[in-house]
């Protein structure tokens, strides 16, 4: 089994295309996906929150307690302490009848020491992974990611992504019915 990295600019459908592939799976779905907010903050930054993958986007909740951080194009305002907290145990949870989502890997966990164990782990482990990646080669964490041995990196753009779908869908390893119409 090889894990699914998906790795592409903002807008290009990475959590899109998770959520299709993740959409046919039968079994539990642990991990983790962040939700950044369309409308600033007092300050002009843009909250994101981190939320169970399991979790449907109507019953998720949005309040401190899982405010990963703010940011806007020029500045961040990291909580490290939300992905050392709840990041890491929505991917330790994981059990070997489930898939690992992780959407989105990025910046803003650069200083999360034990989020990004829980992601290294679940990246040599045996249990399916399947991540969003932003496109940053400047984040030693996400170089890690990367070039994990038991992962493949797909680049999705605008154009590709469909037949990305199609090919992600098709592939022996993925614990996802194909056949099963989205």
């Amino acid at each position: 089994m090889r894990h699914i990295l998906i790795s592409g600019e903002r807008g290009a459908g990475k959590s899109t295309l998770i959520a299709r592939l993740v959409s046919a799976f039968d079994g539990p779905v642990y991990g983790f996906c962040t939700k950044r907010l369309l409308e600033p903050d007092a300050e002009g930054l843009y909250p994101i929150y981190i939320h169970r993958a399991a979790t449907k986007a109507e019953e998720r909740s949005y309040s401190e307690a899982n405010l990963a951080g703010r940011c806007d194009s020029r500045l961040h305002d990291r909580r490290t302490a939300v992905f050392d907290t709840l990041g890491a145990t929505y991917i330790n949870e994981a059990r070997p009848d489930g898939i690992i989502v992780m959407d989105e890997l990025g910046f803003m966990e650069r200083d999360a020491l034990l989020f990004q164990k829980a992601v290294l782990d679940a990246l040599n482990g045996d249990i399916q992974v399947i991540a969003a990646v932003k496109a940053r080669r400047d984040v030693e964490f996400l170089n890690r990611v990367r070039n994990s041995e038991k992962a493949d990196v797909y680049d999705i753009t605008e154009s590709n992504r469909e037949a990305l779908y199609n090919k992600l869908a098709k592939l022996k390893d993925l614990p996802v019915d194909s056949a099963r119409s989205l």
